[in-house]
């Protein structure tokens, strides 16, 4: 178990400190309400720049921030086969991680610290969403709770047993505010390995990168070495397994170090070969290990932890700015698909409208029933002599019986239904291809039989197109009460007269003005005449002007239902702006300058006169002097100076700050 006695409580941020934490915890807001559903060209990296982002303030800077005189966390990663975790159990001089032949061998990670550092790791401070395991090689600890639940996007235990754990190791070997991780392979196999490497890394104050010289070159360590120099993250680089033949490949290696940005970085040979004890001879690590060892000083410490620090707030804040581009190109995105589906079914709307307004309707069907309701001509030929006999001739226009009229109206029914079904179906094909044109449309089309109007379409027109007959008549009655004399009429042709309304409506945009006279054989004519006769030329034009008005109101909620069937995806999803996260990047940069600046007045970084040592060294430390990073052949004399000091000077203040 972890011996957690004397460990020093995490202290609360206080001053500049406190103003950086509280602009990181607004964008950490901002970051966990960031949703990016629609497929455009730059969410797929959008995303995984989130979850990194996230990654960088969960599982680093604000643990970091909050417990600034927390020990240094040291992650040992690197290439599979690299030898990792035997160079961790040789510099501490015992197994404390299981090397092996099978890959890949570090199947969990293993966290070493001194037994005073027990509470803290043992808590969530850092990597929240693993779990802890405590013991030696092969977890024979139990689990032990965090005090908090693995967040949402936890990746999965590479041994397959849920959530990953990290397991805790004291051991005395370690200098006291000094731990190391042993991450699994960044190249690994499984992606879960990958993945949580890639997660380790960004946790880490320090990270100590492992490869060979036979895979140093390798893509995957290089992307994110490059990304490492980006954020200025700091970085040792081991070449391990070295033979004395591979000298040119330290050398080559320590180029490409410099042309990716990592000129400070320091570069350490180890030779090939163990011992009886499956270890690294204690001169092989010895430079790494008093590198390693002088870490133990609290003021080496804070300044590798500062240096992080910044260069992860820097990245941070770089990173919301460009998630706040991508989530209003998702906005962007989310308008286009809505202007779609808007302009396709207005674009039917048109054609409706078209279609029962330029006496399209008034043929066929429609004409052959509306003759057998008024005759060929004589009632045509009676209007025209004699339009104030009308009335009295309303009865005989019926063919001296009540009419109901129901052939016309069905025909009209039929007409204006099968108009109203084309307008739909050419509207959804339409906006199904303009959407399957486009990215984030496409990715929402599968399994969506969205190319064709809805299975329930038909009858649902057809209801609104009775309601709307309704309408018309009920236009009828009502006018008809208003005006004394109708009576007689309207008791013989109130279904007469409301299709003589229904056949005016569809030759006419605008009330009375622009019919097309003559259409199919007078037909509007005809019932022109016959509803200004009993109603007058006025209460016809609002009549007709009235069911117009009621007839688009019905068509466009039907459309409109059908244009929902493509909005409601849109709907469904959560697509924010990013003006809120710009802004909040840009507090959380105001605030870093502002803090920088404070400590730049008043904190003084002390010089290194050897006299701080540790009391504590890592294994074959003290055989080696400080800042003689070896990177010729391992066993041959060098006469070259130490390789790249600048760590140094930076870390200890003998040269330019970054």
């Amino acid at each position: 178990m972890v011996d957690a006695t004397d460990s020093p409580a995490p202290a609360p941020a206080s001053g500049a400190d406190a103003a950086l934490v509280d602009a990181l915890e607004r964008l950490h807001a901002r970051l966990r309400e960031l949703a990016l559903p629609l497929e455009t060209p730059d969410a797929p990296a959008a995303r995984g720049d989130r979850r990194a982002a996230l990654d960088q303030l969960d599982d680093y800077l604000l643990p970091r921030l909050r417990a600034g005189s927390a020990p240094l966390l040291v992650v040992v990663g690197g290439s599979t086969g690299a030898g990792k975790s035997t160079l961790v159990n040789s510099l501490l001089g015992a197994r404390v991680t299981d090397p092996g032949v099978l890959r890949p061998t570090t199947r969990s990670p293993v966290l070493v610290h001194h037994p005073l550092d027990g509470r803290w790791f043992a808590s969530d401070r850092v990597l929240p969403g693993l779990a802890r395991v405590t013991g030696g090689p092969g977890g024979t600890g139990g689990p032990q709770a965090s005090g908090a639940g693995p967040r949402p996007t936890d990746s999965p235990d590479p041994a397959g047993g849920g959530t990953a754990a990290v397991r805790l190791v004291a051991s005395e070997a370690l200098p006291r505010g000094l731990a190391l991780l042993d991450a699994p392979d960044v190249d690994s196999v499984e992606v879960a390995n990958r993945a949580l490497a890639a997660q380790l890394l960004a946790a880490a104050d320090l990270w100590v990168f492992v490869t060979t010289a036979a895979r140093y070159a390798d893509a995957v360590p290089w992307d994110l070495l490059q990304g490492a120099a980006e954020r200025h993250a700091q970085v040792a680089l081991v070449a391990d397994r070295v033979d004395p033949g591979a000298g040119a490949a330290v050398t080559d290696l320590r180029r490409m170090m410099d042309e990716a940005g990592l000129t400070a970085a320091p570069l350490f040979a180890v030779e090939e070969g163990l011992d009886a004890d499956g270890l690294l001879p204690e001169r092989a690590v010895a430079e790494l290990a008093g590198w390693l060892s002088a870490l133990g000083d609290a003021d080496a410490r804070a300044s590798v932890a500062l240096l992080t620090r910044d260069g992860v707030v820097d990245d941070l804040a770089r990173r919301a700015l460009g998630l706040a581009a991508a989530a209003d190109a998702q906005v962007v995105a989310d308008a286009r698909l809505r202007d779609a589906v808007a302009r396709s079914y207005a674009e039917a709307a048109a054609q409706v409208t078209a279609a029962t307004s330029d006496g399209a309707m008034l043929r066929g069907e429609v004409l052959a029933r509306w003759q057998e309701l008024v005759g060929t001509g004589e009632l045509l030929r009676s209007v025209e002599q004699r339009v104030g006999r009308v009335r009295d001739v309303v009865v005989g226009f019926v063919r001296g019986r009540p009419a109901a009229a129901p052939p016309v109206e069905q025909a009209i029914a039929h007409g204006l239904a099968a108009v109203v079904l084309d307008a739909a179906d050419a509207a959804a094909e339409r906006t199904h291809a303009a959407w399957r044109g486009d990215a984030a449309g496409a990715a929402l089309l599968p399994d969506l039989d969205l190319s064709r109007s809805s299975a329930s379409l038909r009858a649902h027109v057809e209801q609104q197109v009775r309601d709307w007959q309704s309408d018309v008549l009920d236009l009828v009655r009502e006018q008809g009460s208003q005006r004394r004399g109708t009576a007689r009429a309207l008791s013989f042709g109130v279904n007469a007269l409301g299709v003589s309304l229904m056949v005016l409506a569809f030759a006419s945009t605008g009330g009375l003005t622009g019919i097309e006279v003559g259409i199919a054989g007078g037909t509007a004519v005809v019932a022109q005449k016959l509803l200004e006769a009993v109603f007058g030329d006025d209460a016809v034009r609002r009549l007709t002007a009235t069911a117009r008005e009621r007839l688009d109101a019905r068509v466009g909620q039907v459309l409109s239902g059908e244009a929902a069937r493509y909005t409601a995806q849109l709907d469904a999803l959560t697509v924010v702006g990013g003006t809120g996260l710009r802004s909040a990047a840009l507090a959380v940069q105001h605030a870093a300058a502002a803090e920088r600046a404070g400590r730049t007045a008043s904190t003084g970084i002390p010089q290194d006169d050897g006299s701080a040592a540790p009391t504590t060294r890592l294994r074959g430390a003290g055989t080696h002097r400080a800042g003689t990073h070896r990177t010729g052949t391992p066993g041959a004399p060098t006469t070259e100076p130490p390789a790249r000091p600048g760590f140094w000077r930076r870390l200890l203040g003998r040269g330019d700050a970054r």
